[in-house]
């Protein structure tokens, strides 16, 4: 892992194909600390997910697509960003981005 990922101020959690974490950065570490933190790593991530969640996540993890929302909980809004991973042009896995983000957060249109 590149440096500046590890100490990044959002989780980075990535997997393979299969759903096996291959790599945590330190803020996804902590956040999944109860869960068993850097001892995920080779574990598969689907059995961190209950249903419907589950589900989904290996309906993107077969087809490689994007999926983007925010969430809200306990006053704390995230942009989750999960999107497909490649090496040498071949589709390896999915890297997630959940990032703290304003509550009221602005909107621009560039032109």
């Amino acid at each position: 892992m590149y440096e500046w990922v590890k100490e990044f101020p959002g989780k980075i959690t990535i997997c393979d194909r299969e759903g096996i974490i291959v790599e945590m950065n330190d803020r996804s570490i902590k956040a999944f600390e109860k869960d068993g933190g850097a001892g995920l790593i080779g574990k598969n991530m689907l059995d961190c997910h209950p249903e419907p969640a589950r589900t989904r996540l290996k309906e993107l993890l077969a087809a490689g697509n994007t999926n983007a929302y925010t969430i809200e909980k306990n006053s704390v809004k995230k942009l989750i960003y999960q999107s497909p991973w490649y090496h040498n042009g071949v589709y390896r896995g999915f890297v997630e981005f959940s990032l703290e983000i304003p509550l009221t957060l602005p909107h621009h249109i560039r032109t």
